[in-house]
């Protein structure tokens, strides 16, 4: 007995895709907005006022994304289990690479070859 799948994605793509490398930099300013806003809430009156809504709009602005653009990429994308993971890995080698530089540490250059390719 054969099976045969259909090749049609669970999630269809959007007309408005935005393109992978472009969504692996939102990633990861999504997560540093969320850290900024979790570590200084309490600590700080301009951020005591705000939202996290406020940062994630302000991400949204900052790459002229609208908001439903973003959402059903996003959707798109998380459809596409082994892609997002793929993609996941970037924005957390993206994110290491960040903290490695504002920390003043370096990473021998092999060692971030290895942590890409996990």
């Amino acid at each position: 007995m054969a099976f045969f799948f259909c090749s049609k994605p669970v999630v269809e793509k959007p007309e408005l895709l935005i393109q992978e490398n472009k969504m692996i930099d939102m990633l990861a300013d999504f997560h540093l907005a969320e850290a900024t806003f979790n570590a200084r809430r309490h600590r700080d009156s301009l951020v005591m006022k705000s939202s996290s809504a406020d940062f994630y709009y302000s991400i949204l602005d900052k790459h002229q994304v609208p908001d439903s653009v973003f959402e059903q990429s996003f959707v798109f994308y998380v459809s596409q289990p082994r892609k997002f993971e793929k993609m996941y890995r970037q924005v957390m080698n993206k994110l290491n690479e960040m903290e490695q530089e504002y920390s003043g540490r370096k990473t021998d250059p092999q060692e971030l070859e290895l942590q890409r390719n996990r």
